[in-house]
């Protein structure tokens, strides 16, 4: 059986639809940079979040907002009188 690589772990636990905690990816899963393996997922297409409180920083993934879709569409195709 092939072993599982720890982006797919990180993928499927940001499935799971919970917050995860900086600390979290770094101690579980052996992470030198967590934000570094947050940001590969978000270049993946992955809409994840990033909350800082008082007891540290933990990320989970949502649904990206109109703004967000509209911003994305001028990225790619020019300003074409889409409004969000």
């Amino acid at each position: 059986m092939k072993k599982m690589t720890k982006t797919a772990k990180i993928r499927n636990l940001f499935a799971k639809g919970k917050d995860v905690t900086w600390k979290t990816l770094r101690t579980k899963f052996d992470l030198q940079s967590p934000a570094s393996m947050v940001g590969k997922l978000r270049n993946e297409g992955m809409m994840i979040y990033e909350n800082r409180g008082s007891k540290g920083v933990s990320y989970r993934v949502g649904t990206p907002s109109k703004a967000v879709i509209a911003a994305g569409q001028s990225a790619l195709f020019g300003a074409q009188g889409y409004t969000a």
